[in-house]
């Protein structure tokens, strides 16, 4: 392989490619090994190139590749964001091929963000194409100035003896390209029209409704994206997940029927990997017609699935953790990190997830989810003091900051909204924290992700019964999900002087490299008399969190725990055996400065 590029063809202008070789160069792309099928990938590829050979570059649009690739009627919703995905998938496909097959071909096509018309250039390591000097301006749709970016990647690759993964994995960190989760190889869902399984029109009925009722609840988990109406609509309701994979590109195929007998209906649901035509999860809903309307089963129904298979420890979410697609190499990976380090709450995870979401938000600024996370993950160096960066602004104020950008990129993300309520309220600001939660509730009444952090906020602000329930709804939505919330439900039980629920919780939370958890755990089974056990675990606390027991008051005053509250808890950890000051003792004790908190957590 040639290192440097000809002489003449430095800074230097060339023809345009004519369409024969820009067909050519398609061909070879289409029919290349490196270039899958999975998906509609080549069919975009050819009806874009050849709408741009025929001069009509600047017509390509969002609902023409729809009515003419993937055969949408004329009634198609721009909603549906089957052109997006598939265009997202597109650019990463050629991408891969550029840096693998393609790396020596003489032209290169690509798909530029912003749009959907092609571009067709020269690469630099073609050497018979004209390298004279012309002043006619290329055709619309070809760009034809010789990038040398990849030409030189390449060739110091070679020189070095870097390997191809090197080398894509270089272009992936390259600032500039796609900021959006899902074209990082995020989960996407197609729901299949639910079948009609007899027995009259209403099951007709019924099934139409649920599918669409399905289709409005879904794409509210921000996390993964959903193909819209008019792909669910083009299906049969037995469509074969093969097809699903091969003509959509899709990972996840949602399924079911309906059957209505007399009073009785029956919905049964399932979710397919297209991949390996497994069904991941399937249930069965029984309801009465005599008891609930039609529209109020049809909803619980669609919500109950939806929180099942789409929210962020559900069925999907699992499937992707054991198995990530195989473009997986980005911002989704930094969010399963995420969700993995929620659910233990390590302290050695934690600056992992912090830079890999970091670098993230730095390639994909969009990126409102990523910026969303990053946002929990600083906030947890000051109120856990988990790898806590000095100097400013501190960590609550790059919480809170961050969590604004979250918001601002997209108003309508819970995760987003999940932030700023989080931010605000170790801000002190605790009546705007919880109205933002609220709205964020509202927002996706079945994310058990946000459902547990609004419980949580409600509960530490004195609110413990309506704290608890939202817990209970979480951990019922999602018996799986992190212990965090089995934590936080024991103490809101022991707040609420229910010894049992508290006892049970709080050894189904689990969470033994979290220091809070220890603490929780020592009054528990200080209250509940358990005193071996309470001695244990305070012992443990402070062991992993020395500097919190000094200055326990402010600690607690910066949760926004009650007086009352406050006082339980440092009666309880007294009991426990920790030399814990009460709040007149502390009123006449100052801190020493190296154990004084930075910050109001």
């Amino acid at each position: 392989m040639q290192n440097e590029l000809p002489p003449e063809s430095e800074g230097v202008w060339r023809a345009a490619p004519t369409p024969d070789d820009i067909r050519a160069q398609l061909n070879v792309i289409t029919s290349s090994p490196e270039f899958p099928t999975v998906g509609r990938s080549a069919a975009f590829l050819k009806y874009v190139t050849e709408e741009a050979l025929a001069g009509r570059a600047d017509r390509i649009k969002g609902y023409s590749i729809a009515v003419e690739v993937f055969k949408r009627s004329e009634g198609f919703s721009q909603d549906d964001p089957v052109v997006r995905i598939e265009a997202g998938r597109l650019r990463r496909l050629l991408e891969r091929y550029y840096l693998v097959a393609g790396q020596y071909d003489p032209i290169r096509i690509d798909i530029p963000k912003g749009g959907y018309a092609p571009s067709f250039e020269w690469t630099d390591t073609f050497e018979g194409s004209p390298a004279e000097e012309t002043k006619t301006p290329a055709p619309r749709g070809f760009r034809v100035q010789l990038p040398r970016l990849m030409a030189v990647a390449i060739g110091v690759g070679a020189t070095l003896g870097i390997g191809i993964g090197a080398l894509a994995l270089f272009a992936h960190l390259l600032p500039g390209r796609s900021n959006a989760l899902l074209s990082e190889g995020g989960p996407t869902l197609v729901v299949a029209p639910f079948a009609d399984l007899g027995d009259g029109p209403q099951a007709q009925l019924y099934s139409a409704g649920l599918t669409e009722e399905l289709l409005t609840v879904l794409p509210r988990f921000k996390e993964i994206q959903v193909f819209g109406r008019e792909t669910s609509k083009s299906l049969s309701p037995g469509v074969p997940a093969s097809q699903v994979r091969h003509e959509l590109g899709a990972r996840f195929l949602l399924a079911g029927g309906v059957r209505v007998s007399g009073n009785r209906v029956r919905v049964t649901a399932r979710l397919v990997d297209t991949e390996t035509d497994r069904i991941l999860w399937s249930n069965t809903y029984d309801d009465d017609t005599h008891i609930r309307d039609l529209f109020s089963i049809q909803s619980d129904v669609a919500n109950k699935v939806a929180t099942a298979v789409a929210q962020p420890y559900g069925i999907m979410a699992q499937a992707d953790a054991v198995n990530p697609p195989p473009d997986d190499v980005g911002a989704y990976t930094c969010a399963l990190g995420f969700y993995a380090y929620r659910a233990q709450l390590a302290v050695d995870q934690h600056a992992n997830v912090r830079n890999c979401l970091e670098r993230a938000v730095e390639r994909y600024p969009s990126f409102a989810t990523g910026w969303a996370m990053l946002s929990l993950v600083y906030l947890d160096e000051e109120r856990f003091r988990f790898n806590a960066r000095p100097g400013t602004p501190t960590p609550v104020e790059r919480s809170l900051s961050t969590a604004r950008r979250a918001v601002q990129l997209d108003a309508g993300n819970t995760r987003a909204l999940q932030a700023l309520m989080t931010a605000l309220f170790f801000s002190q600001k605790v009546d705007e924290a919880l109205k933002v939660g609220e709205e964020a509730l509202e927002t996706n009444p079945n994310d058990t992700e946000l459902l547990g952090d609004f419980g949580t906020r409600v509960a530490q602000s004195g609110q413990w019964e309506r704290g608890a329930a939202l817990l209970d709804r979480a951990t019922e939505l999602n018996p799986a999900g992190g212990g965090y919330y089995h934590g936080m439900r024991a103490f809101a039980a022991y707040m609420l002087h229910d010894r049992r629920t508290a006892l049970v919780e709080i050894s189904q939370a689990d969470l033994q490299k979290f220091p809070l958890y220890h603490a929780v755990a020592a009054v528990i089974y200080a209250d509940a008399d358990m005193m071996d056990d309470a001695r244990r675990e305070a012992k443990r606390f402070n062991e992993m969190r020395p500097d919190f027991i000094p200055n326990i008051v402010a600690e607690l005053k910066s949760r926004n725990f009650r007086p009352a509250d406050r006082a339980k808890l440092i009666a309880d950890i007294r009991k426990a055996g920790l030399p814990a000051v009460d709040e007149v003792e502390a009123s006449m004790v100052l801190p020493t400065d190296s154990s004084a908190p930075s910050q109001p957590r």
